[in-house]
């Protein structure tokens, strides 16, 4: 296995910087209690850690982990797994994502609404089916820290109404960045506290008017508690990256903030040799006093919320 650790620290023949070892250490502690496998995809992942064909190099990374953590450079990474015998996958196409019958009229007709977060394998194929089926993104298989959600009306004999996904921020945008008014020390320690809405479909048969924006304020309220109970960690802002061709109307009716644009490059690209679309990016406070919680840390910030108007 080509790892070396010694004078310096390399994954494959690649010297790992500060920052991406910064981001390995903090990944893995504050997401301990993910498995392994998943830990080692989600830093492959972010560290473009991948085979010339595009695939990831999770082996890899699960073995460089076990490495680091052997020679007590991550203490707190979680034990292997136990293998478990493979069972074959069901085929998704059994979940049917067929539009039922439409769906329309006053949002009042389908209160309360709800938000129910999925556990199932069955809910989650069907989510997948969804994805794929109408979100012009389709479905990607998301690493790390996660929640998946439906809106439900208030009749249980209808289809989901929305799907929504839930991921780990991004490691790094500049205006994001900038408004929060954090440094970079202190965003590495702070950033599990920030959440990305990754996902969000209204499927063509939902044909309800504000439901959009009600969702969202629903998800507000509710995805806090959910993901401190899932991962032990409050989160006190939410992002989001909405193409240019649409102008993100349900997050401004709902209060979320844009702030700016991305540079147009995947996460950990510094070559500019992924380029994508440039996106909009939206923020929603979760907590009365965000920015001075997420900039705790960080002196100057301190002594800026103290001066007099």
């Amino acid at each position: 296995m080509p790892i070396t650790i010694g004078d310096g620290l390399s994954f494959c023949g690649r010297a790992l910087s500060q920052e991406e070892l910064a981001l390995i250490r903090q990944i893995t502690r504050e997401f301990a209690n993910l498995a392994l496998t998943e830990l080692a995809a989600t830093v492959a992942e972010l560290l473009g850690w991948q085979r010339p064909n595009g695939g990831l190099k999770t082996r890899e990374c699960y073995l460089f982990l076990r490495q680091l953590h052997e020679r007590g450079w991550l203490p707190w990474l979680p034990a292997p797994q136990p293998r478990l015998r493979r069972v074959r996958a069901l085929d998704p196409l059994t979940e049917s994502s067929a539009a039922p019958v439409m769906l329309s009229g006053p949002l009042q007709t389908y209160r309360p609404i709800r938000l129910q977060l999925l556990e199932t394998a069955a809910d989650h194929r069907l989510f997948r089916c969804y994805l794929n089926d109408h979100h012009y993104l389709g479905y990607r298989a998301p690493y790390g820290a996660q929640l998946r959600y439906f809106a439900r009306a208030a009749q249980p004999d209808l289809p989901p109404l929305a799907a929504l996904l839930f991921t780990s921020a991004a490691w790094r945008m500049a205006p994001r960045d900038g408004y929060i008014g954090w440094t970079d020390a202190v965003r590495q320690t702070n950033l599990p506290q920030v959440v990305n809405h990754s996902r969000f479909l209204i499927p063509p048969w939902a044909r309800i008017p504000h439901l959009a924006s009600h969702v969202l304020a629903q998800a507000a309220q509710q995805l806090p508690r959910d993901w401190q109970g899932r991962y032990g960690v409050e989160p006190l802002l939410l992002e989001t990256l909405v193409d240019p061709r649409y102008r993100g109307v349900c997050y401004r009716a709902a209060n979320w903030v844009q702030v700016g644009m991305t540079q147009g490059r995947g996460r950990m690209d510094r070559e500019h040799l992924s380029p994508v679309t440039a996106k909009q990016i939206f923020l929603y406070p979760l907590h009365r006093r965000w920015r001075q919680r997420l900039c705790a840390g960080d002196g100057e910030f301190d002594r800026r919320e103290n001066e007099p108007a």
